[in-house]
């Protein structure tokens, strides 16, 4: 197989978003990190803390500056055409696993350091082909291997000149000695029976035992010990062993077995039988090799390197859902912003045709409303990831709750000819205390989906059922959102909730979207403790399901409602409006104006106050204040007018009008004085209901 073959098979994306989890993977690491390119200088593209201090230096630019952060650049000179060699010969191989080398190093403090480098190589659409590789300093490993093969040639010497032996056990009785391993013997008849036992001391020892007593030398002493998952493997190759009359079964096998002080351990036994002519065992000789650490090892690098390949693939998996959620904002947003721009100059140019200006009109605001619902989901999206969105629970009608849900959604099913079923007959307590903020937006979503989805004429309806809780005075309480739309592919229900994805872009479906809606219902549910599952088939419809958790309440008393106050003639209100666009200023005047106020503007929070102070003889009934300003923003304009020594005009009502739009922007804007809060694009009828509840009774 030819290299560039190799690379195709072996492609991997790897992008600046992998780095941020690299760092996380590799900072407690007890051995070194690298990766670097696998051509030109073999530039190293990243190297942790742990490898600059294997090569004795303190920072990573001490250990740019000493090895030139090149690969060629770590190896000992006399090691690195051998070292490189082997690296590429492994690569022809095509190795699945990682690759092997050992080298010496020369640390900054001149001291010769022997490494082991597990490596492997991968295809980059970024950076090409690079090594990923993990080192261990080996000195003493190294040191110590070259000390056992020389006892192990001494012990070979001397076991070639037992072999004539009939008995088998002094030569592993001297193996044991050399090796201190622990040893076993068993004794056979002429029949090929069993007839006797031994387990060294030292056998004994290794896992936690002291004597023949505690640790009788019988076969089901050590067999009772073997772990539930390894017992059948070990023991069948065990017989095996004994009953190849051949003699050409050797055992050899690793296993974990129960000690009696550290729990299951790791072990390597091997042994080997001596035969008459018939072929019936004899002698059947063995030792153990405790080899938990090199296996923990061993594990430990495998884990390593499975987390690295995970890893990976979620960054590029990442990257490939955000390049794709950019792409598709690009277009969605694009799309209403075309329609408001177009429509807007068919507009200015059939002036006298006010038929046809109202029709544009009418789709400029449809287009605008899209536009602005693209947006909150990013905001919202953005809010949750951070931690801002809080859950503010309340006693209310769940009944209710279902009730308001069609009078939201009407004028939708009937544009689109859906036909909507509600149910709720199953609620035993509808009482509950939760957000119902939140609860109504995730269940709005979800509708709003499956009416996006749904073909005319089709039908959607909701349910809820009630089941006991887990606990006293608590129920779980399941909405069940069914359609009969489009559905979805099964490949995609495995990832509808994770942010960005999308079954199918707008332009290919014709149904816009960010991505995000289903990302923001599962993030809001697990904020109220529950869950929400999906299940679709394509061209069948789709089957939302929403459980939660509700503490029961009582049915607040019955009182009378208010009537929502009647506006006013507006004529004798005079306003201080605070905005530093202009634009802006413009869209609020007018508004106010042709509602009767009269309108004082400053454009910046310093103006306000000083317009404030001069204003004691006719002073302002209300300030409508912007937040973000030059000079001096809103929030220090409320403290200075608060701060006014004419108690009169310290607390005139100031009322929030702001692009910050969040319930933490309005707690915010609260705190520092003011007397209300109003999002911005400016909804004209919460503009003046706030008017009215703040100056209603304040004017003849």
């Amino acid at each position: 197989m030819q290299r560039q073959e190799w690379k195709d098979q072996h492609s991997l994306t790897l992008s600046e978003q992998t780095f941020p989890i690299l760092e996380q993977i590799t900072a407690g690491m007890p051995g070194g990190f690298f990766i670097y390119h696998a051509d030109g200088d073999e530039h190293l593209i990243y190297a942790n803390q742990a490898l600059i201090q294997i090569y004795g230096c303190e920072s990573l630019e001490e250990f740019q500056d000493y090895t030139g952060y090149t690969f060629p650049g770590l190896v000992h000179p006399e090691d690195l055409e051998v070292t490189e060699q082997s690296i590429e010969q492994q690569i022809f191989t095509c190795s699945k696993g990682l690759d092997y080398v050992e080298y010496r190093i020369i640390r900054k403090d001149g001291a010769i350091r022997w490494i082991e480098d597990y490596g492997h190589f991968v295809h980059t659409e970024l950076y090409g082909d690079i090594f990923y590789v993990f080192v261990e300093d080996a000195t003493e490993k190294h040191f110590k291997a070259i000390d056992d093969a020389h006892t192990a040639q001494l012990a070979q010497e001397r076991l070639e000149a037992l072999e004539a032996l009939e008995h088998e056990t002094t030569a592993l009785k001297l193996v044991h000695e050399i090796l201190s391993s622990g040893m076993w013997t068993m004794e056979f008849d002429q029949q090929g029976q069993m007839v006797s036992v031994f387990w060294s001391q030292d056998f004994r020892t290794m896992i936690g035992y002291q004597d023949e007593q505690d640790f009788p030398n019988v076969l089901s002493s050590w067999s009772d010990l073997l772990h539930p998952e390894d017992h059948d493997r070990v023991l069948k190759q065990y017989y095996a062993a004994i009953d190849d009359y051949t003699g050409k079964s050797l055992y050899n096998v690793e296993y974990r077995l129960l000690t009696k002080d550290r729990g299951y351990r790791w072990f390597r036994a091997t042994g080997k039988l001596s035969r008459r002519a018939d072929g019936t065992p004899i002698t059947y000789v063995g030792m153990f090799v405790d080899i938990t650490e090199h296996k923990e090892t061993d594990e430990k690098l495998q884990k390593q390197h499975q987390l690295l390949e995970e890893a990976l693939e979620k960054a590029q998996r990442a990257s490939r859902a955000k390049t794709m959620f950019l792409n598709n904002m690009s277009h969605d947003i694009r799309t209403p912003m075309n329609a408001i721009i177009g429509f807007t100059n068919l507009a200015a140019t059939h002036l006298d045709n006010r038929e046809l200006v109202q029709n544009y009109l009418n789709k400029i605001i449809a287009s605008s409303n899209h536009l602005l619902s693209l947006i909150n989901d990013v905001l919202d999206m953005s809010r949750i990831e951070s931690g801002k969105v809080v859950i503010n629970e309340t006693t209310c009608n769940l009944s209710q709750v279902l009730q308001d849900l069609p009078s939201t959604i009407q004028a939708s099913l009937k544009d689109k000819g859906l036909n909507f079923h509600l149910d709720d007959s199953a609620l035993i307590h509808p009482y509950v205390v939760c957000d119902q903020l939140r609860l109504n937006q995730v269940l709005l979503n979800i509708l709003s989906n499956a009416m996006k989805f749904t073909p005319a004429g089709g039908h959607i309806s909701i349910s809820a059922t009630e089941r006991p809780g887990d606990q006293a005075g608590t129920a779980i309480y399941e909405f069940c959102i069914c359609d009969t739309g489009i559905g979805m592919a099964p490949e995609f229900i495995e990832y509808i909730f994770e942010p960005f994805e999308r079954e199918r872009t707008s332009t290919v479906s014709g149904i816009q979207g960010t991505g995000l809606g289903m990302s923001i219902n599962k993030n809001l549910a697990e904020l109220m403790h529950g869950q929400i599952s999906v299940k679709s088939q394509k061209g069948q419809g789709s089957t939302f399901i929403c459980s939660f958790p509700f503490c029961f309440s009582d049915a607040p008393n019955t009182q009378e409602t208010s009537e929502p106050p009647i506006v006013q003639n507006l004529a004798n209100w005079r306003l201080l409006l605070v905005e530093d666009n202009e634009l802006n200023q413009e869209i609020a005047v007018t508004i106010l104006v042709e509602a009767g106020c009269t309108v004082d503007v400053a454009s910046d929070g310093a103006e306000a106050v000083e317009k404030v102070q001069h204003s004691a003889d006719d002073p302002y009934d209300l300030i409508l204040m912007d937040i973000q300003m030059p000079v001096m923003d809103g929030i220090e304009a409320t403290k200075a007018i608060r701060a006014l020594t004419d108690p009169k005009l310290a607390s005139l009502p100031i009322v929030a009008i702001t692009a910050n739009a969040f319930e933490e922007d309005r707690q915010r804007v609260l705190s520092a004085g003011m007397n209300g809060h109003l999002g911005k694009p400016i909804d004209v009828d919460k503009l003046f209901a706030t008017l009215q509840n703040i100056l209603g009774g304040t004017q003849t």
